[in-house]
């Protein structure tokens, strides 16, 4: 297709249009995204509610196509609103204006992670449901808040409620990464995230004396453990060829603080680490592992958790799970090259998984450069078209379980 027939495209106008609203963090104003998903519910023929999990600021958009057994459990096609913030300064393109240059390459925040997935359900349905198919199951199109800083102002609460309950959800679609070649990845699974905080004492001083068990020995001992422990991960992987980095435990050192004077030794240093645990790892014995470091390393040293998530386990992704079954029989059928994996970082599919519903991230986008979060996102129309397509075949197939 050339430029023209792109910008002619009714539902690349309709992607281009939901990039456009600038749903960004901080201090998120949703009154447009709001008015304009309504709109296509509208124009869908979709009955719409929206929802305040948590406040009036942070609205929920549900979207309902009633099955022909609205009995069975329902469908969910999640995606979520917000957008990280932007240096506009380092884009070529305005972060808000869906750009596209000759080559069709749509320029937003947004573009890749995830408004894309969102407005391709929409046409997805929208073909579908013009086409006389009506689903087996009811099918939910669900457009969450928050979900950039956590989902606490979102799905974390949205799950929680009565109305979410109501919806009977089987099954949930969410997102997944961009991919570079031809293969698709689709998650299964989230490794567990740990926000810890070492509160390091130690014998204080005069900055001139030889101090035993100062803050400053019992840190080196501690980051070195932890920077071996995530040094051993990257190993495992360079030995694996099959494994990536959401089958490891990853840690980084985020933060380090403490200390008033140059010349005064400090009672008390801090260390925070971000650690993604793999959901092989006993949880119970890493932490044993971490304290029994801090008793090695001279005691005197309170362990903080300022996040530690439980584990969630992953989706079964075999024939005990009929609509695994159906959602990568499709893919196949297509032709489409597949990669199974755990999600490195956080996604919404984990509040779902909570609940004991299986859930499957999948963003139909490769052959693409990774920007997500990145400078001067885009995505390429054709790509974009693409995935409608595939999510036609993919919601129908599951919908019909």
């Amino acid at each position: 297709m050339s430029i023209m027939e792109w910008e002619n495209d009714s539902e690349i106008q309709i992607f281009r249009e939901y990039l456009r609203i600038p749903t960004v963090h901080p201090n998120i104003d949703y009154t447009a995204c709001v008015e304009f998903l309504k709109r296509q519910a509208a124009s869908i023929g979709l009955p719409v509610d929206v929802v305040y999990p948590v406040n009036d600021a942070n609205p929920v958009v549900v979207m309902k196509w009633l099955g022909k057994q609205p009995e069975l459990p329902s469908i969910v096609l999640n995606s979520h609103t917000d957008v990280v913030p932007v240096f506009p300064d380092m884009w070529t393109h305005e972060p808000f204006s869906a750009d596209m240059d000759d080559e069709g390459r749509i320029y937003a925040r947004g573009a890749q992670d995830m408004k894309c997935v969102g407005t391709q359900y929409l046409a997805a349905v929208r073909a579908l449901k013009a086409s006389g198919y009506q689903p087996k199951r009811t099918v939910y199109l669900t457009f969450v808040p928050d979900e950039e800083v956590g989902g606490v102002l979102g799905m974390l609460e949205l799950v929680k409620q009565d109305y979410f309950k109501s919806l009977n959800v089987g099954f949930s679609f969410d997102e997944a990464i961009t991919s570079e070649d031809e293969a698709y990845s689709i998650y299964y699974g989230e490794r567990t995230l740990w926000h810890l905080k070492f509160k390091i004492s130690g014998t204080a001083g005069h900055g001139s004396l030889l101090l035993p068990n100062t803050a400053g020995v019992k840190l080196q001992y501690i980051l070195n453990k932890m920077m071996e422990f995530g040094a051993s991960q990257i190993k495992i992987l360079e030995q694996n060829s099959n494994m990536d980095v959401g089958d490891v435990t990853t840690v980084n050192l985020t933060k380090l603080s403490g200390g008033v004077q140059s010349n005064v030794v400090p009672p008390l240093l801090e260390l925070v680490f971000d650690i993604r645990i793999a959901i092989t790892v006993d949880l119970a014995a890493f932490e044993q592992q971490i304290r029994d470091w801090c008793e090695e390393a001279g005691g005197g040293i309170e362990l903080e958790f300022e996040r530690k998530n439980p584990f969630i386990a992953p989706t079964k992704i075999d024939a005990s799970n009929p609509f695994w079954v159906a959602y990568k029989k499709t893919l196949d059928d297509l032709g489409l090259k597949t990669r199974i994996q755990v999600c490195p970082g956080a996604t919404d599919s984990r509040f779902i998984r909570q609940l004991g519903v299986p859930a499957l991230g999948f963003s139909p986008i490769n052959r693409t450069p990774i920007l997500i979060h990145d400078h001067d996102e885009f995505l390429r129309a054709d790509t974009y078209l693409e995935g409608i397509q595939i999510f036609k075949k993919l919601i129908s197939a599951v919908a019909n379980v």
